[in-house]
């Protein structure tokens, strides 16, 4: 028998997913995705936003977690209006971790990463280089990697070069991917 041609099989969107093709986006729902930080915004856009579009679930930027539990009560979330939460830094004993122990809504999911920011979530190896370096404690994280790695010190610039080599879901270590497909999961339980 002849063999397959490469690259044969469904196509896959940047996650991983089968793509459907020729879906068209659906109308938003009323469950929401909340990141921390634009960066974090736009990585889930350029990684999961095709996904996100076929469900009709909206990503929305959170300008930090200090003012989670009002936005929390704002967004009024209920069975058919689920919010999922995905904050930087989420270890124990942080600032954020406290936080979002105070969100206890059982139509909320607060998950995170573990990374500083969500730069150090993109595999080192994406970019060409060995690992993140090392911010000494007190330094701004994001201007001391561009010092380390002699990027220009305009963060903005420096995530761009950053996000211009994320391809798809293997450039990205499993620590985000797994927090950002439990929120998808969250918000669309009972959908289809």
């Amino acid at each position: 028998p002849a063999a397959a041609a490469a690259g044969a099989g469904p196509r896959r969107t940047a996650s991983g997913s089968i793509a459907v093709q020729g879906a068209k986006a659906r109308v938003a729902r009323a469950g929401r995705i909340y990141v921390e930080g634009r960066h974090d915004a736009e990585l889930v856009e350029k990684v999961w936003g095709d996904d996100l579009r076929i469900e009709g679930v909206v990503v929305e930027y959170l300008e930090g977690v200090d003012d989670l539990p009002a936005v929390v009560r704002d967004f009024a979330p209920g069975a058919d209006a689920r919010l999922g939460v995905l904050v930087d830094h989420l270890v124990p004993g942080s600032k954020e971790s406290r936080i979002a122990a105070e969100i206890t809504d059982e139509h909320v999911l607060v998950v995170g990463h573990p990374y500083i920011d969500v730069w150090e979530a993109v595999k080192p190896s994406a970019l060409g280089i060995d690992a993140w370096p090392r911010v000494p404690r007190g330094q701004d994280w994001k201007t001391g990697v561009c010092r380390a790695l002699g990027w220009e010190e305009n963060t903005g610039a420096a995530w761009q070069r950053i996000l211009s080599h994320v391809r798809d879901y293997r450039d990205l270590e499993p620590a985000l991917l797994g927090r950002v497909e439990q929120l998808i999961d969250h918000v669309t339980v009972g959908f289809s």
